[in-house]
């Protein structure tokens, strides 16, 4: 190669390494562009994809070398035929392991999942917990493992928030960019553990992001297609349950009794939830009473769930092998009944033990159950004018589940590409309506944002409720010194009336002294809670409120709507 040949090659590369670090450097100051982020949202549903993909089996070989089966599918058939005492044991060595991991790893001994994903995309810039996420993780994966009785669809979740998380920290993204990003990587989770990428996409927007913002949703839809082709890869293009009685066009005349499934439907989704919520209040309740130390909390409630599995291994784990044979028909009515409370008790006893774990495969085995045994009553009374009761079944899985996530229109495409039968949804779609209607009314619309209430997190309402959390006094208000600021005579005179905020609170315990004194300003403070004391910092103006929240409604607005 001659000189001058060598020189302009030279020339070329040094040129495009710069372009690339200046680009770099264009990236973390500004954010990525349109090109870049399809391309980031690209490597991040793939990262998410393999991450659901090792969750699935790592539980799947943990399980396999626990209880000793090759074929975890059939784990319950299987479970059966072991020693009462190892059924009962596995639990609490799985809950006495997960407890010691939170106690460890997190800062109130919570695992986390969907709820703590949904409350980082609204308050947090799209950002999550990194060390206790990993080691919720860790501890659904041995909850899942070892008898708990839970889904894998909660962690799967918020691993992949942990991993859009790092990717946000790296290049320093906005909260649009985050959020975005967050949503990315939870499509990519959701389609990749139940090779569903219509209903990943619809997840994450439906569920998580809570808009469906066009700017979102390309980058969410290739991402959630990456997660797809992960599952593929691994398992093939095959529907996670099989319709195994072809459906019948009778059940367009049964209309009214699918409507009446989503109703019944509702009701059993309530109560699980409410089950769910009373079982998490008696167990720290109990934990008070006894004075039982947090890390020994799951290995109780797996005591409680190994005594239940002796007599009814179908409890143990995701529960797939019981939700088959209820879609399948193979069950009669007062095994889907009992299989149906026994599970809910379940699933109650695990969260309320904080062994960790997701709601959704749990819901779907209840809505099966819930289903066949509507169907096998309805069918059994009108045989003549019936199609199969397994269709009941699918109905009641999505009708419970919809109702539990608040997601009507993901979960609805998620039976659908669950099942591979488009010809059933006329039927999930009726009793999806009436189920998620009637359950919204009885808990804050869906069991995840029903949990953050219960922490003060009122994201149910919308933006308008939860915005002014986002800010607080210390922020916003004009300190000491400031020329605009009232001066210290005034502001010692609000605090001797009880016009004062402290300055960690948030405007959303400010507003309401706003308007109950009609005050123009409060005092901001900092308590000595040892002395009792007060040291006063500055001045919050209501006007000065009411601008940050209007700001903030509109960049919502303004997102929501781009």
């Amino acid at each position: 190669m001659t000189e001058p040949e060598r020189s302009f090659l030279t020339t070329q590369r040094d040129l495009a390494l710069a372009a690339i670090r200046d680009g770099w450097t264009v990236m973390l100051r500004r954010g990525p562009s349109q090109v870049q982020f399809w391309f980031i949202a690209l490597l991040i549903g793939v990262a998410a994809g393999f991450a659901a993909l090792f969750f699935r089996k790592g539980i799947n070989a943990l399980q396999a070398a626990i209880y000793g089966t090759e074929d975890v599918q059939f784990l319950h058939s299987y479970a059966s035929s072991l020693p009462w005492y190892w059924i009962l044991l596995l639990p609490v060595v799985g809950g006495l392991a997960v407890g010691v991991i939170l106690h460890r790893f997190t800062r109130d001994g919570r695992a986390r999942g969907v709820a703590d994903v949904i409350e980082g995309a609204a308050l947090r810039d799209g950002r999550v917990e990194t060390k206790a996420g990993l080691a919720s993780a860790l501890a659904s994966l041995i909850t899942l493992s070892s008898g708990g009785s839970s889904g894998r669809e909660g962690p799967v979740v918020h691993l992949a928030g942990v991993i859009a998380t790092l990717v946000s920290r790296k290049i320093n993204a906005d909260g649009i960019t985050g959020r975005d990003l967050l949503g990315c990587a939870v499509a990519a989770a959701v389609s990749a553990s139940f090779n569903a990428p219509i209903a990943g996409a619809l997840f994450a927007l439906e569920v998580v992001l809570r808009h469906f913002a066009v700017h979102a949703f390309a980058p969410i839809v290739i991402a959630s297609v990456a997660g797809t082709v992960i599952n593929r890869l691994e398992f093939g293009d095959v529907a996670e349950f099989m319709l195994t009685t072809p459906g019948s066009l009778k059940f367009y005349v049964e209309l009214p009794a699918f409507l009446i499934l989503g109703m019944v439907c509702g009701l059993v989704s309530a109560l699980l939830m409410r089950g769910i919520f009373w079982a998490e209040d008696v167990g720290t309740w109990l934990q008070r009473l006894i004075r039982l130390p947090g890390w020994l909390r799951p290995a109780v409630a797996g005591l409680l769930l190994g005594g239940m599995a002796i007599g009814f291994p179908h409890i143990i784990g995701v529960g797939y092998e019981t939700t088959y044979r209820a879609l399948s028909g193979d069950l009669v009515l007062h095994e889907a009944i009992v299989f149906a409370v026994l599970k809910a008790v379940a699933v109650a006893v695990t969260f309320g033990g904080r062994m960790g774990g997701g709601v959704f495969s749990p819901a779907l085995m209840v809505g099966a159950l819930t289903g066949l045994a509507f169907g096998l009553i309805a069918t059994g009374i009108l045989p003549h004018v019936s199609g199969a009761h397994t269709l009941y079944a699918f109905a009641g899985m999505g009708a419970v589940a919809a109702a539990v996530l608040g997601a009507p229109i993901s979960t609805t495409l998620i039976v659908f590409e669950l099942t591979g039968d488009w010809q059933i949804g006329i039927a999930v779609m009726t009793s999806v309506s009436l189920s998620t209607a009637l359950a919204s009314r009885l808990v804050a619309r869906s069991f995840f944002l029903t949990q953050l209430k219960r922490r003060r997190i009122h994201l149910a309402a919308g933006p308008q409720a939860y915005l002014l959390a986002m800010f607080r006094a210390g922020g916003v208000m004009r300190p000491l010194g400031d020329p605009r600021a009232p001066d210290r005579a005034a502001l010692e005179a609000l605090v001797g009336e009880g016009l004062m905020v402290e300055a960690s609170s948030t405007l959303e315990a400010a507003m309401p002294v706003f308007e109950r004194d009609d005050a123009p300003i409060l005092a901001v403070v900092i308590r000595d809670k040892e002395e009792g004391s007060v040291d006063i910092v500055g001045g919050l103006f209501h006007v000065d409120a009411l601008r940050a929240y209007n700001r903030a409604l509109a960049a919502t607005a303004a997102e929501e709507h781009s």
